[in-house]
């Protein structure tokens, strides 16, 4: 199994995320080769500003492994996380994220600032982006056309 698998995975969870109105993105965190927590994301349904694909993810790994830290785990988001989720993988001491699309609005792998890389935090991540990059994106381009245009009508 390669990246692009376990982010089909993370890809088959923001479908689901997108089916109850949320913005489309989904997380798996794989440790072993296992997926080993889910999550997409659900900041409306839950009424949750924090429940964010990655978060859930977390959450659900740490229940499952009875640990708050992971690592050794590699988590896979459709989306570039953002400030808050960069943080949380960095508390969590996950080695490695893949993700698919950039988010030039509040990406923190270099599309707005590059979190994962100010050397004076105690953990870093190895980080790889685009992974399907072009799925991830459509999916979420796709997501805010047709809400623009039920907004239109």
């Amino acid at each position: 199994m390669d990246d692009e698998f376990f982010m089909r995975e993370a890809m088959s969870l923001a479908r689901s995320a997108e089916c109850l109105g949320e913005v489309p993105v989904g997380a798996v965190i794989v440790r072993d080769g296992e997926i080993v927590g889910r999550g997409f994301n659900s900041p409306i349904g839950e009424s949750d500003p924090t429940a964010h694909a990655e978060i859930a993810a977390l959450r659900d790994a740490s229940r499952r492994l009875g640990n708050y830290r992971l690592p050794g785990c590699t988590l896979y988001v459709t989306l570039e996380p953002c400030a808050m989720c960069a943080g949380a993988i960095m508390h969590a001491r996950i080695a490695r994220v893949v993700y698919g699309a950039r988010d030039p609005k509040t990406g923190v792998h270099g599309s707005v600032v590059d979190l994962f890389a100010v050397e004076r935090l105690n953990h870093h991540a190895e980080v790889v982006g685009g992974v399907l990059g072009e799925e991830c994106g459509s999916m979420l381009s796709a997501f805010f056309a047709a809400r623009r245009k039920v907004r239109a009508q």
